[in-house]
């Protein structure tokens, strides 16, 4: 990943470079080294930022919710602030799938903090939305989700 993103680098391209920027920190995360990939996030906001390309930019938010939490377990409060964020990012933007993933880390959150109810009122109208693609693994995860928290 890295090499490829260096020769993406070499172009000088901007076009995309937050959501490959999101997709090595998630990978960062997935190996148990958040600090890493919470530094590629802070990058992919300054691109955000300068290039105004802004279609990744609730998973941005999401992700880094997602890597403090690997950071330390115990903060609750800072992730659950980047996953509201992020559904805010993603209901200004009208990004349904975008809002789904949000949606289910902030539910998860709560559910580990025995906020069952309220998980389930964030995100059943948002599963309640889609009426198609019920295959895919976002929707096939948010009904799983819904399911443990009936």
């Amino acid at each position: 990943m890295h090499e490829g993103l260096a020769i993406y680098r070499a172009t000088d391209a901007a076009l995309w470079l937050p959501y490959l920027l999101t997709l090595l920190a998630e990978t960062y995360g997935a190996a148990s080294q958040p600090d890493a990939g919470l530094r590629l996030l802070d990058e992919a906001r300054t691109v955000i930022d300068s290039t105004q390309e802004r279609f990744y930019e609730a998973e941005v938010h999401r992700v880094q919710g997602a890597l403090v939490l690997v950071q330390a377990a115990d903060q609750h409060a800072q992730a659950e602030t980047c996953f509201q964020h992020a559904l805010a990012i993603a209901r200004r933007q009208q990004a349904r799938s975008w809002e789904l993933r949000a949606a289910m880390s902030l539910s998860r959150l709560w559910q580990q903090q025995g906020k069952q109810a309220e998980a389930r009122a964030l995100l059943a109208p948002i599963y309640g939305w889609f009426t198609e693609g019920f295959d895919t693994a976002d929707l096939q995860e948010a009904r799983a989700l819904l399911d443990d928290l009936a």
